[in-house]
């Protein structure tokens, strides 16, 4: 049995003489194709009888539209994308101009005013175009630690994510994230993760161990750090969250204090979100069980806190329809947390300056190298574990 290639070589070549034969040879020409590649004789005809149209090349030389986005273009896009940590386009395109001004202000960043201008005209399509051969994605997995807390779930309400209030700055949602490798022996290195609900800003801060009392003095540490005032706590039903020490400090600041149902992770999907954006993006998902290593990832922790919340943007959701199998979202434009702060009424005004004096004392590429070094340190210690267990 002949396979496809041989088929249609030995269509091509008895086409040429079903084409020059009479009306009685064209049936033994027919009989012959149907014999050898086993065609029903009326698809076998039609193959003999198919002309093949061959189109006039076209005179004249093509006419193409001039390139607007040259390589220098693509070079500005391409190191100020990555100082911004690699963000997608609906998030980059609407801070590009800040993010221009910001690092010619830092003397890092020097672009002539053609370049200039095409970058700022730049649509989020033309940005994923360009930035398509330097992108690079890669897909990690963990494992879940958390461990159920019963005494107290009677005192404290559930909350779902639809029941913030989230036009106020203060209502913080809290997760852990385990540093523990691939097995759960042993104390180990745990991220405490904070996210605002209204404005997205994040605080991460590294605990040793899950005992009630490292995760509140973690929460205390956060809370001098954070430029308002808790409002509100939501928690998963954790054990490390659900706990008398927590309760008792919540009751007495009258701090809201909420968990979400059991096994519904899009309950708290505002943190759950940054547990993966910013903790495990940049932390990754090895163990890390040693005072030097915690006291590393909270020097990580100082500079990461500045980079997402003064220089990275966020879009929230605004709503969603579902129109049959599908669900339709509608964002808005993505601004970070810093901005959105500013913008919020229940800020001070006195606030409100201090983190714009903070804002300018940033330099983002030295946030960048900072994270960068502390990371390699970071890593260092893995590969001496390591070697100490060899």
């Amino acid at each position: 049995m002949l396979n496809m290639s041989q088929k249609q070589a030995v269509t091509r070549q008895l086409k040429l003489n079903y084409r020059r034969s009479g009306k009685k040879n064209k049936a033994g020409i027919l009989d012959q194709l149907v014999e050898l590649t086993g065609y029903h004789r009326h698809y076998a005809a039609f193959k003999l009888r198919q002309l093949r149209i061959k189109r006039k090349p076209r005179l004249g030389l093509r006419i193409s539209r001039p390139r607007i986005y040259d390589r220098e273009v693509f070079l500005a896009l391409r190191k100020i994308w990555v100082i911004y940590d690699g963000i997608c386009s609906k998030r980059f395109i609407p801070i590009l101009a800040e993010a221009v001004r910001k690092l010619e202000e830092c003397g890092e960043l020097n672009l002539t005013p053609e370049v200039k201008a095409k970058l700022l005209r730049l649509s989020p399509a033309t940005m994923d175009r360009m930035l398509k051969p330097v992108r690079k994605t890669y897909q990690l997995k963990g494992i879940s630690t958390t461990k159920p807390g019963t005494l107290l779930k009677n005192q404290i309400p559930i909350r779902t994510f639809s029941q913030w209030d989230d036009k106020q700055p203060g209502f913080l949602e809290v997760d852990l994230v385990a540093h523990c490798g691939d097995s759960l022996r042993d104390m180990f290195i745990y991220s405490l993760n904070l996210t605002d609900v209204s404005s997205g800003w994040t605080e991460p801060v590294a605990v040793m161990g899950r005992a009630e009392i490292r995760v509140f003095g973690g929460i205390k540490t956060v809370e001098a750090r954070l430029p308002f005032p808790i409002l509100g706590l939501d928690s998963d039903n954790d054990s490390a969250f659900i706990n008398g020490e927590l309760l008792r400090y919540c009751e007495a600041k009258r701090i809201t204090f909420t968990r979400c149902r059991p096994y519904r992770k899009n309950d708290q999907a505002y943190v759950e979100q940054k547990n993966y954006s910013v903790v495990r993006r940049v932390i990754g998902y090895a163990r890390y069980d040693t005072q030097e290593q915690l006291e590393l990832i909270n020097q990580v922790y100082l500079y990461l806190r500045l980079y997402i919340n003064f220089c990275l943007s966020v879009m929230k959701l605004v709503r969603k329809e579902r129109i049959g199998s599908r669900v339709k979202k509608w964002y808005d434009e993505a601004k970070t947390p810093y901005r959105r702060l500013l913008e919020s009424d229940t800020i001070s005004l006195k606030q409100k300056q201090r983190l714009k004096d903070q804002y300018a004392q940033i330099n983002p590429v030295k946030l960048r190298k900072n994270l960068n070094r502390l990371l390699k340190k970071l890593s260092q210690t893995l590969i001496n574990e390591r070697k100490k267990n060899t």
